[in-house]
């Protein structure tokens, strides 16, 4: 035997193996059992429970008609009030404030069920198929990693890679530009595009995508099964839809929202979607206020309201044409009937967009302690533009109420409006249906079941584990067996909701709410009760009539919240819930940004600039001739820009839609410094000073403050990528990068406005240390 074959003993004496012995062994790739079942899971966003066809909608949805054919409508099937909680418990199966998420991943107020991040011990539902051999794709909307972690530099352990998708692809904020996304993200990268391409819309740019996933898997794999998480953007604000589907919708919502929800009510009883004799509540608004009658409107306004709801519906039926491109991907790999395909929303439609909608969606989305009355909230930008990539457009709350037939209220809010939404579940190989079946279930089920029923219908078991590590048990439970039995028990009998301080509690056909009203007690004063068995939406309240079922319930919601980590109930009432983490201070240090520097993130920019005085330094080299970009700050929903144009130095603000621009002066040939001077002034407005080689050259004095989430997109140098601050300037030269030498672009934020929610916020804890 070769020398180097026989064995050898250690210094400790021990015997080694020959290298016959000690050839490596890898362990066998992990593989699904034979013919697992595909699973995609669709959720839409602020999508209500009427504004699909198998659900009573006039919206053409052919693709989930032909679903709803081959599968299960869950009638009474239930979410959280908004979108991140409801993501987090559909994606691990636990209530969302055990996940973490017991609000939007937009704040951090410190408490354990509003961490905002997925902790390590939350396993999710990729993660577990993936140890189970699975493929996994993510699509679209993430939103379930708090918005000071969103930077290039920050921990990405919370993001959709690191949580079990192999794949990723979409946003990781709350919501985006249908036709410029502020921020795309493959993977763990953000990308950058120069331009936006003609025709761009997100939601075939998700399904693109989508597609590109399953054949490029199928090129390499056969029969390895995939789960594919689709995360619309849409329905959320701001709305947008292209005109080709717009136009088959003109005209289609004249008669207003009053026929519109009675059509959809009686094609909802018509179908058994509700039961025969459920009348329809009065039309009231989120605050409570009567919705107007649409005759009592003007001709003109009931035009402008007609359109938003013409795009709304545009922009669910392309939800629809895209689900079918899947479909048919799926028909071409002889696979749609081992593909258990599950279609819902996160929450109800919303009535953000207030009682007259907006063409400006950041204004209107602006919720900042003491905004003045008349902050204007719908910039009167041109009619015809409404739904297109000029404007920034959400509906008015009539039409959410009809998104939301036949009940009450809104996202946000525990009634009925706001939590209750369709659930379609088609898998034809594993669920087939009889002609005895009419395929509706009213048994009442929630999100945090939707992991369990998909592991229950592949035939896997959740580890209990991740990492290595005891994972938290979940809350939820399978509804399989409803599926497959039209006469079965609900398996979820009851469940808390909380959100806000809207509170509610199911039990077995009862069920309280409180529509809480910010910065007011929260007390037992606020329940309402009803039997949602004989009353589904939720119009007799029967609390004086039942005090003791309302004592029951509320002490039933009680011992949950504190099982669940609910409390301290959170309204934002609470100036220091505005107060962030010391390690944020970071994002206010000055900064220099050098040409080439991929654009700043939305959160991150925001630091630098929002509610107080901040300058802008920019070193630039100026030849005859030269002309663009030097830096910008936003989109087509509010920012502002400094370019050269015709030798000339400009500022222009984009006043949540309405441009101001300002010629500050010709440049002389050479070398120069600008400073860009913003300080804001009492009632949350602002002046802009534009300075050139320490010489005042212009100034835009009393305009509104950005505040909210304009401006959206964040700080490009250069150049404006993605959605342009100024319309004008985007039609003649695109993104249009600077031709000359721009040397650096440097942010050196001030002070804070007297008025900024932090300031106050630090004052009010200042004030109760020293009482203390």
């Amino acid at each position: 035997m070769p020398a180097h074959a026989r064995g050898y003993e250690d210094f400790d004496g021990r015997i080694g193996r020959t290298i016959e012995e000690s050839t490596p062994s890898w362990p066998a790739e992990k593989r699904a059992p034979e013919n697992s079942p595909n699973i995609i899971l669709v959720l839409l966003d602020d999508m209500g429970y009427s504004d699909i066809e198998p659900f009573g909608s006039e919206i053409e949805t052919p693709t989930l008609n032909r679903l709803a054919e081959t599968g299960i409508r869950l009638s009474n099937y239930h979410t959280t009030p908004v979108c991140s909680p409801a993501r987090a418990a559909a994606l691990t199966g636990l209530n969302p404030h055990r996940a973490g998420f017991g609000s939007v991943a937009n704040s951090d107020p410190g408490y354990p069920g509003f961490r905002l991040e997925l902790a390590q011990d939350v396993a999710t539902l990729p993660e577990i198929l993936r140890g189970h051999g699975y493929a996994t794709y993510a699509i679209g909307k993430w939103h379930l990693t708090r918005d000071a972690l969103l930077n290039a530099a920050a921990d990405k352990s919370t993001w959709p890679i690191q949580r079990g998708f192999d794949q990723y692809y979409g946003a990781l904020e709350g919501f985006n530009s249908f036709f410029h996304p502020n921020q795309i993200v493959r993977d763990n990268s953000i990308l950058q595009r120069e331009e936006t391409p003609d025709n761009y819309y997100l939601t075939d740019d998700y399904t693109d995508q989508a597609l590109e996933y399953i054949k490029g898997l199928r090129a390499s794999d056969s029969r390895k099964p995939f789960f594919l998480y689709f995360a619309h953007t849409a329905m959320h604000g701001p709305h947008g839809a292209k005109p080709e589907d717009i136009d088959k919708y003109r005209g289609a919502y004249d008669q207003g929202w009053e026929a519109i929800r009675k059509e959809r009510h009686q094609r909802q009883i018509r179908d058994g979607i509700i039961p025969e004799g459920t009348p329809l509540p009065e039309a009231v608004g989120k605050l409570g206020k009567k919705i107007p009658e649409w005759d009592s409107l003007d001709e003109q306004t009931r035009s402008i309201y007609a359109k938003y709801m013409e795009v709304y519906a545009a922009m669910v039926d392309n939800v629809d044409q895209n689900l079918g491109r899947i479909v048919e991907l799926l028909e071409q790999l002889d696979e749609l009937d081992n593909t258990i395909i599950v279609f819902t929303s996160d929450n109800g439609g919303t009535a953000e967009g207030g009682a007259e909608g907006t063409r400006s969606y950041f204004s209107r989305f602006a919720h900042v302690p003491g905004l003045p009355e008349d902050f204007n909230k719908d910039v009167p930008l041109d009619p015809d533009l409404i739904g297109g990539p000029q404007t920034m457009t959400h509906y008015p709350e009539g039409w959410a109420n009809a998104s939301n037939t036949p009940f009450r209220y809104y996202k946000g809010q525990t009634y009925a409006g706001g939590i209750r939404v369709p659930l379609l579940v088609s898998w034809p190989k594993g669920l087939p249906k009889n002609d005895a079946d009419e395929g509706i279930r009213q048994q009442y089920q929630y999100v945090t079941d939707l992991t369990p029923t998909l592991l229950d219908l592949a035939g896997l078991q959740h580890p209990g584990t991740r990492n290595n590590l005891p994972a938290k048990e979940i809350d939820g439970t399978s509804f399989a067996p409803i599926l497959r039995n039209a006469e079965a028990e609900s398996t979820h009998p009851n469940q808390y909701t909380e959100f806000g301080g809207n509170r509610g509690f199911y039990s077995k056909g009862w069920k309280i709410v409180a529509n809480h009203r910010p910065g007011t007690p929260f007390n037992d004063g606020e329940w309402e009760l009803y039997h949602v068995e004989t009353d589904p939406n939720e119009i007799e309240n029967l609390a004086s009539q039942e005090p003791e079922k309302l004592r029951e319930l509320a002490e039933a919601w009680e011992f949950a919240a504190w099982q669940n980590t609910v409390f301290p109930l959170d309204d934002r009432s609470n100036l220091q819930g505005h107060l962030r983490r010391p390690a944020e201070e970071e994002f206010e240090k000055p900064v220099t940004l050098l040409p080439g520097t991929p654009k700043l993130e939305r959160y991150r920019s925001s630091k630098l600039t929002k509610l107080r005085t901040f300058e802008v330094e920019i070193s630039v080299s100026f030849e005859t001739g030269d002309h663009g970009v030097l830096v910008s700050h936003g989109d087509q929903g509010g920012g502002y820009v400094v370019f050269v144009k015709d030798d000339h130095l400009y500022f222009a603000l984009n006043e949540y839609g309405a441009l101001h621009e300002v010629d500050a002066g010709e440049l002389s040939v050479g070398d120069h410094h600008i400073t860009l001077r913003t300080t804001p002034l009492l009632n949350f407005r602002a002046e802009h000073t534009t300075i050139v080689d320490g010489k005042e050259t212009a100034r835009l004095s009393d305009v509104w403050a950005l505040v909210g989430f304009a401006p959206f997109s964040g700080i490009d140098v250069g150049i404006n990528r993605g959605g342009p601050v100024h319309w004008g300037l985007y039609s003649e030269f695109g993104s249009f990068r600077y031709s000359g030498n721009l040397h650096s672009v440097r942010y050196v934020p001030g002070e804070k406005a007297a008025y900024d929610p932090e300031i106050l916020a630090q004052l009010e804890r200042d004030v109760e240390a020293a009482s203390d």
